[in-house]
């Protein structure tokens, strides 16, 4: 049966590089179904998504040959079976509308991924998890207990072998220690308020200075708070007639939404980092 993968690479740009990939895939008796590449003129950067079918070889024999043929080329490549569900970890506090939302599209065959495991600082979601058969996890969180409890939440990462965590509406800040360690595999969705609302209730806090504009930001989790490379961002309007409730029931929407979308996309490795920036093939 054959196989289809999904290469993804970056490298100083130059003449060629397309013919390069699409001759060393042709080569390797590789047939292109999907490619899409972009050249970053402001830092001599280019980026290529191409998936492709092949029988001649498995992965392991793709990969050997993939690091021989990237080397002169100065490429960071990886390279994943498409047919592989992205395991995944979820992180979660007492807002459960992205992690309802994430749980359905998964077993609705929406994401291509496998919810390993829910893990929580509080109880509120055992019964949700429960109903998904998802393996709950409740790890409580205070300031003399954070090591150790990050600790934990990374031995559970390690053990479901997670290739993603993500962050759904989990209300604690990660240490920098565990930032790094989940570097590039960790999405965070939070308002996009920030930074004018800050803190508790952000949504009575815009309703009070009357905005026009209510959204969503997803993100990559770096040791800089809210500050790593975006992957989505979605808006929706408001007026003067809308309430709090109005405005935070919208806001949850467009934070599963935006959510949604940024997952998805990781785990078609459509997402490739530029720096603080991300370039995303759709």
């Amino acid at each position: 049966m054959t196989q289809a993968y999904i290469l993804t690479l970056s490298c100083p740009d130059k003449l060629g590089l397309v013919h390069a990939v699409s001759g060393f895939l042709l080569e390797h008796g590789g047939n292109i179904e999907e490619a899409a590449q972009y050249n970053d003129h402001a830092t001599g950067l280019f980026f290529m998504r191409v998936r492709f079918a092949c029988d001649a070889h498995d992965q392991a024999g793709l990969r050997s040959r993939l690091t021989a043929f990237a080397e002169p080329h100065r490429m960071h490549w990886s390279l994943h079976a498409a047919s592989e569900p992205m395991k995944t970890v979820i992180m979660v506090s007492r807002e459960g509308h992205c992690l309802n939302d994430l749980l359905f599209r998964w077993k609705s065959g929406l994401l291509p991924v496998h919810i390993c495991a829910i893990v929580s600082n509080h109880r509120d979601f055992y019964q949700l998890a429960a109903s998904y058969n998802v393996p709950f996890h409740h790890i409580p969180v205070t300031k003399d207990n954070k090591p150790q409890a990050e600790a934990r939440q990374y031995e559970i990462i390690e053990q479901e072998g997670a290739e993603l965590v993500v962050l759904a509406r989990y209300m604690q800040v990660l240490s920098d220690d565990l930032c790094r360690k989940l570097e590039g595999r960790a999405i965070n969705i939070h308002h996009s308020f920030l930074p004018s609302f800050k803190g508790a209730k952000p949504y009575y806090q815009a309703h009070d200075r009357g905005v026009k504009l209510i959204g969503a930001t997803a993100h990559y989790v770096t040791a800089d708070l809210d500050e790593g490379p975006i992957i989505e961002q979605d808006v929706a309007r408001a007026d003067h007639t809308d309430t709090v409730e109005d405005l935070t029931a919208r806001g949850r929407d467009t934070e599963s939404q935006v959510l949604a979308r940024a997952v998805k996309w990781h785990t078609e490795h459509r997402v490739l980092l530029n720096g603080h920036k991300t370039v995303i093939f759709k």
